[in-house]
């Protein structure tokens, strides 16, 4: 219980701490009003000349990504004797 209290009391210290070192509430406001600003804003960039060549490399070039190399999925048979002598059995 007293170990609580302790933690509730310190908990409050911290809390009312940053409101002890706040700016009062009248200084902000006298700072904001002195400041104008104007209407119009005119900025002016000077034309800056750019040379430069394109540089190409020589031949052709493509990207392309390359295929990978996979087995088939396709098996072929070598014979079909089960079935020639299952045909055979009909006749």
């Amino acid at each position: 219980m007293v170990r609580l209290l302790q933690s509730i009391f310190l908990l409050a210290i911290v809390c009312v701490a940053g409101a002890a070192w706040a700016q009062p509430a009248g200084e902000a406001n006298a700072e904001a009003d002195d400041v104008e600003y104007t209407k119009n804003t005119e900025y002016d960039f000077e034309d800056d000349l750019v040379e430069g060549s394109f540089v190409r490399p020589e031949g052709e070039y493509f990207n392309a990504q390359k295929r990978g190399r996979h087995s088939s999925l396709i098996r072929i048979r070598q014979d079909f004797v089960p079935e020639m002598l299952k045909s055979a059995e009909d006749i």
